[in-house]
């Protein structure tokens, strides 16, 4: 009975893959188009050496115009000596990396947004789920470093961050155009010149996108009065193990604005 099982299964299987192989690319949709407008950004490749100092001269660009910009390095060291080194040039800058407190992050993100800094270094901790209108212009260090930061996904996904502004800009410093380089830098040609034909095509002017920045990432969720805010009966040390439990669930639903807020109730409970 096992083995009539198993060819049926192979039979169903084959059969799938024949049906699936059935359609033509036309099926793939593609969401290139945004409300906006926007074109995936400019990308240029410029050498290595001297590319800090090069990538100060373009930051200072965009703090004339209020925008922001974002640079992108190999290691956790290398990001925190050069944030240092560009504060030290006069900028406004901070870094970002797997060693900064979660609970910190939205709050150095806001700071970038609302121009507090002007200039953020990290990792890898920036090609997803952000989004950043203010920044213009992006710098990939050492991009021709093949590897997991560097490949192709990586590589467009840290150019999409600087899709939501219509002077998005892109320099990938290199001494040699990789694969990776090459492909990432095609398929942002190829889809920057889809999203111009349309626009053409339908009179649309880009425009950059508009978010609002919030007060405080904890005054949203800021009680009215202290009464407001949940406290378990009982002696200081109950109340801190309970809501440390809280902020661990918050942590846990990506709710950092509740998190912290949590956490800083914690410190004074400690301190008190």
């Amino acid at each position: 009975m096992r083995m009539h099982a198993n060819v049926a299964n192979r039979k169903d299987s084959r059969h799938w893959r024949e049906a699936f192989a059935s359609f033509e690319s036309p099926c793939i949709v593609q969401q290139l188009i945004r409300p906006t407008g926007v074109l995936d950004p400019k990308i240029e490749v410029r050498p290595t050496k001297n590319q800090i100092k090069d990538v100060i001269a373009e930051i200072r660009k965009r703090i004339g115009k209020k925008e922001r910009s974002l640079v992108m390095a190999l290691t956790k060291r290398l990001a925190e000596d050069i944030a240092e080194y560009i504060s030290e040039a006069g900028i406004k800058s901070e870094y970002i990396h797997s060693e900064v407190k979660t609970l910190d992050r939205p709050e150095i993100l806001k700071k970038l947004r609302q121009g507090e800094h002007e200039a953020l270094v990290g990792i890898n901790l920036l090609r997803e789920g952000l989004d950043l209108p203010e920044v213009s212009f992006i710098a990939i260090l050492d991009a021709d470093k093949e590897g997991y930061l560097r490949n192709e996904t990586t590589l467009l996904q840290i150019i999409g961050r600087a899709a939501r502004h219509t002077d998005g800009t892109v320099i990938l410093y290199a001494d040699r155009v990789t694969e990776s380089m090459e492909k990432a830098i095609d398929e942002t040609a190829r889809r920057r010149t889809i999203q111009e034909e349309y626009n053409r095509k339908h009179d649309i002017t880009p425009e950059t996108i508009k978010k609002e920045i919030r007060k405080s990432l904890l005054e949203e969720l800021a009680p009215k009065s202290e009464e407001e805010f949940f406290l378990p009966a009982g002696p200081t040390r109950e109340m801190v193990l309970a809501l440390e439990r809280e902020m661990k669930r918050a942590a846990k639903e990506m709710n950092f604005e509740l998190a912290a807020r949590i956490r800083d109730k914690i410190r004074k409970y400690r301190n008190s």
